[in-house]
């Protein structure tokens, strides 16, 4: 869990946002849409919780 997010606090950009969209709408789960967009998992739950997205759980 060392790995370290250079981009610390930086507005999601729209290209950004769409990429979560399509990710999560093919079922990726949260570990990979964070590490496809560069950005911390927490990062990409909070925004997807505000756009109303489910992100698949791992089993």
């Amino acid at each position: 869990m060392s790995e370290k997010f250079e981009r610390h606090r930086q507005p999601w950009r729209p290209d950004e946002v769409q990429k979560l969209h399509t990710l999560a709408k093919k079922g990726m789960a949260l570990k990979a849409i964070a590490k496809a967009l560069t950005r911390s998992e927490e990062s990409v739950k909070d925004r997807a919780k505000a756009d109303g997205l489910n992100i698949a759980k791992l089993r």
